[in-house]
């Protein structure tokens, strides 16, 4: 057995230090991140006082520096003025210096009182875990040390590192470098793993940057988000209360013409009608174009490009517009379709008044029925029942 008030066997501290782990990945993804930073849910005052007690404890952190912080990289998302890229400053950098990083972001005054707006300025905050977030993780090896015996030093060794390597180094690092992305929006984000459980939910980031002010991350039906979870719990038993989630799509079948309502729905959902674009029409003709594809070194050349037809315009290189410029000319029917597709994001980037979207969209709807390609067809008629509906 191990010495310290609980007297628990090497086994039991592991499991009591990735209890305590946990606890700490909760409040960040839950009180900072979704309710703090993003006014998504609202938790009652003794959720929310306890969430801010225990990231004193085991983070030193305080609310508006990571709520100031976390806002500007939204503003400033994979530019020289994002505090953590790893588009700009390398993964190697986030991942060995994240904390680094968010130390001094959060040392910028200005910066932080001009994204922090919001934060609570209590007594509490004013008096203790401000000026005194330094005595807080101290006061967490003391009751680590207690509890635990000896190995309370390793169990707070591991609390300190925690955030530091999941927050700043894989969600800010390797969440905006490697997986799988939903939503095409401007920045580099992506969804780590689709089951998020060991970050609370984090690992969805493509997602949460494509919705930002949604309390859930998770939108596909197979992605599972622990954080929402754990969101849809306390609201059961009143001590949270959701905002905003990111509106589903909703198709109305036998709809026979656009109107204003589907103009709404579709200005609110451009990411999810461009998703449904690349899903339902641009893969079809690039696999089409594939299979009567007789040179081999053309159809290679199509198999490799999926992702770039569909990426972002300001995440193309020039490499990547050179190759998409060379698909293009390889299948008739993948150029009409591209064409089609940057038509309809041009629609978004011009458009002034619902007036102008509703007349463009009826025109780009007509022009694709009378293309000939089934899939364009197709999707025209799919834009007319298009709705979006909220999904607590």
């Amino acid at each position: 057995m191990i010495d310290g008030l609980l007297d628990l066997s090497w086994v039991g501290v592991l499991i009591a230090a990735l209890i305590m782990t946990h606890i700490t990945i909760a409040g960040v993804t839950m009180y900072l991140h979704r309710s703090q930073a993003h006014r998504a849910v609202d938790f009652h005052p003794l959720v929310s006082h306890f969430f801010r007690f225990w990231l004193w404890l085991t983070t030193g952190m305080v609310t508006k520096e990571w709520v100031g912080v976390h806002r500007k990289h939204h503003a400033k998302s994979d530019t020289p003025e994002d505090p953590h890229s790893p588009q700009v400053l390398g993964l190697k950098t986030l991942m060995t210096r994240g904390a680094e990083l968010y130390r001094s972001a959060a040392d910028d005054s200005a910066e932080v009182e001009k994204y922090g707006r919001g934060a609570p300025d209590d007594w509490l905050e004013r008096h203790i875990y401000t000026p005194r977030k330094g005595q807080g993780i101290v006061l967490m090896l003391l009751i680590d040390m207690a509890l635990f015996g000896a190995l309370g030093i390793t169990v707070w060794a591991v609390q300190m590192i925690w955030i530091p390597l999941f927050a700043a180094g894989v969600i800010n690092g390797v969440g905006h470098y490697w997986g799988y992305r939903n939503y095409e929006n401007s920045d580099s984000a992506t969804n780590i793993s689709p089951w998020g459980i060991l970050i609370g939910g984090e690992e969805l980031h493509n997602n949460h940057h494509a919705f930002p002010s949604s309390a859930r991350l998770s939108n596909k039906w197979w992605e599972f988000d622990i954080g929402w979870l754990y969101i849809k719990l306390l609201s059961y038993v009143g001590l949270a209360t959701v905002r905003r989630v990111a509106a589903t799509p909703h198709v109305v079948d036998g709809a026979t013409s656009l109107d204003m309502e589907t103009v709404r729905a579709l200005v609110n959902g451009q990411l999810n009608v461009m998703a449904d674009y690349a899903r339902r029409v641009t893969l079809p003709a690039l696999r089409r174009a594939q299979d009567h594809m007789a040179n081999i070194s053309a159809r290679r050349e199509l198999l490799s490009i999926g992702k770039v037809l569909n990426r972002n315009e300001k995440l193309l290189s020039d490499a990547d517009r050179e190759r998409i410029a060379k698909a293009v000319r390889l299948d008739e029917t993948l150029a009409t379709v591209y064409q089609f597709r940057q038509r309809l994001l041009g629609l978004w980037e011009r458009t002034v008044s619902n007036d102008k979207l509703l007349a463009d969209l009826q025109q780009w709807c007509a022009e694709a029925e009378a293309s000939g390609i089934r899939q364009l067809q197709e999707f025209a008629e799919r834009l007319r029942g298009y709705r979006l509906q909220p999904a607590l």
